[in-house]
């Protein structure tokens, strides 16, 4: 190979063979890392934290599956399928349904890279992390975006959006459905026909209760609605489902600039999904295996039927307030008509430190509950019952833990 590799060199001249013969000089300064040579090793946890989830066996069986190329046939066929199942739990008949490759931040970011440009008005309920999150993305775009500003906890009325409607007249109103980083359920119904009436697009953030709690695209008026792979679907994270209206696909055709990322940018990604009656055309490789998992995950949610999720989620919820209640723990958000019934927040117990609450139970029993983000982050313990998580023998077993943790952790009050 090294004679060959002369002879190539001295056809190409004297400063090619230097190039070569540089290249073959270097030293390796980077020693193999002795980590990589140990057997690879998981932990068995049950994850009841706000997601991810652990994951369903046929979800997981999936994931082991031969790889085949994105842009196969059989590939093609799995997106269509995506797609169908995408559009029963969304519970709409919008044809741009698909799956946007990333975690649910990817999804957030494509809806608004493509819905916003520069100078628009953008209205953003911000009770909690998420809404902190849209604010900043549509800042960075060059929107000028409006907070509704609420304690985490609480969520917006009619009348709160029909005031910010009244004075800013965005082009998009943002909502969080499930807001688990206070554990905040916004209630729907009326809001998409308000945002329409004042020419204003719905958004809606569905990541942690899609699937486990009422949502209806298309009766509600919902304009955008997206999600993640990694809740109560039970699939690995890195796939996040999201659907377009027809008005909002107009607005987004409609664009006098192109949207910032040329990944996210939803004309070429809804061509690649088949959702224009056009030839796909390549746009980037999607994440395959994941895509296999996602796949299972809404086949497994169809067998069970949307309506008999949602009920398994709000009696599991309800059983898993009882036995919090039981052991002297305060539900944080006092409104049981706006309570998340897939994320669960706790107010700390008093004198207690969370994340000694949070290391005790994960090291102790394998089971992970969560301190709060953002906004409520220090002022609650969040917990996820999620999918097939979201069992009373799961909350039995939660229940049991957190009654030693908090014996156990008297010594570490503040």
């Amino acid at each position: 190979m090294f004679r060959a590799l002369a002879k190539a060199s001295a056809a190409l001249g004297p400063g090619a063979a230097g190039r070569v013969q540089t290249m073959a000089n270097h030293q390796l300064v980077v020693a193999p890392p002795e980590a990589l040579r140990k057997p690879f090793s998981i932990p068995d946890r049950l994850l009841l934290g706000p997601g991810p989830s652990n994951l369903a066996p046929r979800v997981q069986a999936a994931g082991g599956l031969q790889m085949i190329g994105h842009m196969h046939r059989e590939m093609l066929q799995i997106m269509d399928e995506i797609k169908h199942g995408l559009q029963y739990v969304f519970q709409t008949r919008n044809r741009l349904t698909l799956a946007v490759s990333g975690s649910g931040h990817s999804a957030m970011e494509t809806a608004l890279f493509n819905l916003l440009e520069p100078g628009d008005s953008f209205l953003v309920g911000v009770n909690g992390m998420w809404g902190q999150r849209a604010a900043d993305i549509g800042a960075r775009i060059g929107a000028r975006v409006h907070s509704m500003v609420k304690e985490p906890g609480d969520y917006y009325t009619l009348q709160d959006v029909e005031e910010g409607l009244a004075q800013h007249k965005p082009v998009l109103l943002f909502l969080t459905h499930g807001e688990s980083s206070s554990g905040v359920l916004q209630p729907l119904d009326g809001y998409g026909e308000l945002c329409h009436r004042y020419q204003c697009l719905l958004l809606v953030d569905s990541v942690a209760s899609l699937g486990g709690a009422p949502i209806y695209m298309d009766q509600q008026g919902i304009d955008v609605l997206y999600s993640g792979s990694q809740k109560v679907l039970n699939s690995p994270p890195g796939t996040s489902p999201i659907s377009f209206s027809d008005k909002a696909k107009q607005k987004i055709y409609a664009r006098k600039t192109k949207p910032f990322s040329f990944s996210m940018d939803m004309k070429w990604i809804a061509n690649f999904w088949g959702c224009d009656d056009q030839p796909r055309i390549y746009h980037h490789t999607t994440p395959v295996i994941g895509l296999y998992s996602l796949r299972e995950s809404l086949a497994l949610l169809v067998e069970k039927g949307l309506e008999e999720s949602w009920r398994q989620h709000r009696e599991a919820t309800a059983y898993l307030h009882q036995r919090l209640q039981e052991l002297g723990l305060q539900l944080f958000v006092k409104d049981p008509a706006i309570r998340l019934p897939t994320v669960t927040t706790v107010a700390v117990p008093a004198g207690y430190d969370w994340r000694d609450i949070v290391g005790y139970m994960l090291d102790r029993f394998g089971i992970e509950i969560t301190g709060g983000l953002g906004p409520s982050l220090g002022k609650v313990l969040r917990i996820g019952l999620l999918g097939c998580n979201a069992t009373r023998e799961n909350v039995d077993q939660l229940a049991a833990a957190l009654k030693e943790t908090l014996q156990h952790c008297p010594q570490n009050k503040l």
